[in-house]
């Protein structure tokens, strides 16, 4: 669009208008109704073809229109998908491996590793609850099935969640997933 000096204007993002007053390159100098001196970029400007009253800033609703009808141009909005799978992905993972539990297991029995493995799944699994997690990951690991069965036992004390075996792609057989139903309650 060409612009002259003594076009008036209207600016882009910001509610100004004014007069151009002075044209260097792709800048140009505008006065406002306000009597202020401001510079902008060429195309930060639209031409007011209507007839309108500087003295008052008053503008005819036809140039107004046209100018919030090019900065209300909808563009395509980009929705984010959620995966099928990642829906289902649990949203906490707690290792029970002995390794990951304490610094050293040397000098430790089998039921002192035992102990510091239910100790901290019932820890973890208080904790979710407190914190309305819906489910948890505990990977055990294989082995002969002691903690895996002990871990049953424990989840089977509590009566609001439910426990199955996790994803196996992920997993493998050494993993249970516990889902804890929330209480809703009315206030």
């Amino acid at each position: 669009m060409k612009f002259k000096v003594n076009d008036f204007v209207l600016v882009l993002d910001e509610n100004l208008s004014g007069h151009i007053k002075s044209i260097a390159g792709n800048t140009i100098s505008i006065e406002t109704i306000d009597g202020f001196l401001l510079d902008f970029e060429a195309e930060e400007l639209v031409k007011d073809t209507s007839k309108s009253d500087f003295s008052t800033g008053v503008f005819s609703h036809k140039s107004l229109s046209s100018v919030l009808d090019e900065k209300e141009k909808p563009g395509r909005r980009k929705s984010v998908r959620v995966k099928p799978k990642e829906r289902f992905e649990p949203t906490m993972e707690v290792d029970l491996h002995i390794n990951q539990l304490v610094k050293s297991s040397r000098g430790m029995s089998n039921h002192d590793m035992l102990t510091t493995q239910l100790d901290t799944a019932r820890y973890k699994l208080d904790w979710a609850i407190s914190k309305r997690i819906q489910k948890i990951v505990f990977i055990h690991g294989v082995g002969e099935g002691v903690l895996k069965m002990e871990l049953e036992y424990l989840f089977g004390r509590y009566n609001n969640v439910k426990y199955y075996d996790a994803n196996y792609q992920k997993y493998g057989l050494g993993a249970t997933e516990v889902y804890i139903y929330q209480n809703v309650s009315a206030n």
